[in-house]
């Protein structure tokens, strides 16, 4: 690897990415992981929640390698998703109007100023009113996968909700094995709007949003009658996003998650924020 490596950091809501264009490979995908954790640590080199590799494709305008600050490679990042799509914009590397890979699948993407609106995977896996034994007692739990796999409780308070204790112990839960989940605690804010707070898989803690959360909040809520598409999402950073979506009973298809995706700076990485770690 030749240094210093050009990267830019972006937020989505909050939740912060390291973004590097790898068209021109330097980096094998064995070392992937090391890297992530490495560049991904907080103090000690950029710190960021995850990390995005930008790749050449044959089917679409880009790929992506998305990886979590852990170095686990996650299939999809809805507030990441719409930073690779700004930045593939913002260096020419797609038109405003793109489509790009994920081990999810292929996601639609539309850059529109400083926000992008993303076409989702459709749902799967959708389970309703299951009870999990969280700190010694049944809890109601919901979940589904929005390209990434998603548990859903409703709380009163949302400010007092345990979201590092109980999302750590459903995170891990048996129930949710092998893969794990991540772990959202969702309230209501008035009509159509929700609050969520969310336990990240991969980050294991509450980052300040995460997008395919609130898409999952946000359908789950509907399917329970509470709201109804578009809806109003307010994230644990206070910012804002906006969760597109249509129903026939069970059936979930159309679904959008629009929100800002934020340029923070550019830099260049050198040999010592990728030193080893003991």
């Amino acid at each position: 690897m030749q240094f210093p490596v050009p990267f830019t950091k972006m937020s989505g809501t909050g939740n912060d990415f390291i973004l590097i264009d790898h068209r021109k490979p330097f980096l094998s995908r064995e070392d992937m992981p090391a890297f992530a954790r490495a560049v991904c640590e907080h103090r000690f080199s950029v710190g960021a929640d995850g990390l995005i590799f930008i790749e050449n494709s044959d089917t679409a305008h880009f790929r992506w390698q998305f990886l979590n600050a852990d170095g686990s490679w996650a299939e999809m990042c809805g507030n990441g998703a719409r930073c690779a799509a700004r930045f593939a914009h913002a260096k020419g590397i797609a038109p405003a109007s793109m489509r790009f890979e994920t081990v999810a699948g292929i996601i639609e993407a539309e850059v529109i100023d400083d926000s992008v609106k993303l076409r989702m995977t459709p749902p799967t896996g959708l389970r309703l009113g299951e009870s999990v034994e969280v700190d010694g007692q049944g809890r109601g739990v919901h979940s589904l996968n929005t390209g990434v796999p998603h548990a859903v409780l409703f709380m009163e308070d949302i400010k007092a909700a345990p979201v590092m204790e109980w999302g750590r112990l459903i995170r891990f839960h048996q129930h949710f094995q092998p893969a794990g989940t991540n772990v959202n605690f969702v309230a209501r804010n008035g009509v159509n709007s929700l609050v969520v707070r969310t336990y990240e898989r991969g980050v294991e803690g509450e980052t300040m949003a995460c997008g395919t959360g609130a898409v999952a909040s946000a359908i789950i809520a509907g399917l329970l009658g509470q709201v109804q598409p578009p809806v109003a999402i307010t994230t644990s950073g206070g910012e804002h996003l906006t969760i597109h979506y249509r129903l026939d009973g069970e059936r979930i298809d159309q679904v959008f998650l629009e929100g800002p995706a934020s340029f923070i700076y550019d830099g260049q990485l050198h040999a010592e924020a990728v030193r080893k770690r003991t």
